[in-house]
């Protein structure tokens, strides 16, 4: 789903074009990455607004923002929105994703009851897709996170000073195929390969909870550490994804993490995974001996960069 232009689009809700001089909307979530935005629109001088989610947006980003709203409160959402009449909208951030019946409540206040049952029975990518779809229909253009800030994500030259060895590089390989193969199931971005064995598939919990669970399965029973065994974790994009929500993340943290597990290094989608703190995260995986390097992936046509 492709956002209409400013030309195709005209006149908001209310009948007011909306001109360049509007603001952003940053509709906000959990993370660093609302907070590294908002940074960035705040250095290139751009205007904008901030709609932060409770229980979910950092305490710092609450303080600052223009409205705070409970994730499921649609009505409330689209009414400030509309209120606004920002240039473009942008989700940004992490969520966890309600129930059904909390989702299916929230919207069935707005769309098709029977419509609402199809698109939340179908995957967290869905969801997504129908918040998009809900906002555009209310006039609003909506635009990823990549498209405000492009230096946030990692470019094809990224890489740290060390570099993937053969196994990793057979790690690499299969864990970008299985992440294309499972794209169909809506699951998670991430995994964990070591040679040609896959120790972890992400899944809701995230990627940070992931690879604390691999590092558990590479204790003994003593409890004690074993020697670092290898591993790459890879971070992508699914085939198909709309790079407007939910792009793949990763930061100084998940390198800590890594190499908590005892993983060799880390592998992004080029042009297509956001890196907070790009500097900080090169230097933690070269302080920690993990290469982290960015690779093509064959099913992103539209990667940034």
């Amino acid at each position: 789903m492709q956002p209409e232009s400013e030309k195709d689009r005209g006149a908001g809700p209310h009948g007011s074009a909306q001109t360049s001089g509007a603001p952003v909307a940053i509709v906000a979530g959990g993370g660093r990455l609302p907070i590294q935005v908002v940074e960035h629109l705040e250095r290139t001088g751009q205007d904008y607004r901030i709609l932060a989610f409770r229980g979910f947006a950092a305490p710092e980003l609450r303080r600052k923002a223009h409205a705070n709203v409970d994730l499921l409160d649609l009505k409330t959402i689209m009414n400030t929105l509309d209120g606004w009449q920002p240039r473009s909208v942008s989700l940004v951030g992490a969520v966890r994703r309600p129930g059904f019946a909390a989702l299916l409540g929230a919207y069935s206040a707005l769309r098709n009851m029977q419509e609402v049952k199809e698109v939340i029975a179908r995957g967290d990518d869905q969801v997504l897709r129908g918040a998009v779809m809900l906002i555009e229909e209310h006039g609003h253009r909506v635009v990823g996170a990549h498209e405000l800030a492009p230096g946030l994500v990692a470019p094809r030259s990224l890489s740290g000073s060390l570099a993937p060895g053969e196994d990793d590089r057979q790690a690499i390989a299969l864990g970008l195929d299985l992440l294309a193969s499972l794209s169909a199931f809506d699951i998670g971005q991430g995994a964990v390969i070591a040679r040609r064995h896959v120790l972890a598939i992400e899944g809701p919990e995230g990627t940070d909870r992931m690879l604390r669970r691999v590092g558990s399965l590479r204790q003994s029973w003593l409890g004690l550490r074993r020697r670092k065994e290898g591993g790459v974790l890879i971070k992508a994009a699914k085939r198909g994804q709309d790079l407007r929500v939910d792009m793949p993340t990763i930061g100084p943290r998940t390198v800590t993490e890594a190499a908590k597990a005892g993983l060799s290094g880390i592998a992004i989608g080029a042009g297509s995974t956001f890196v907070l703190e790009q500097e900080e995260t090169l230097r933690t995986a070269d302080r920690l001996g993990l290469f982290l390097v960015a690779v093509d992936l064959p099913w992103m046509e539209n990667a940034v960069g």
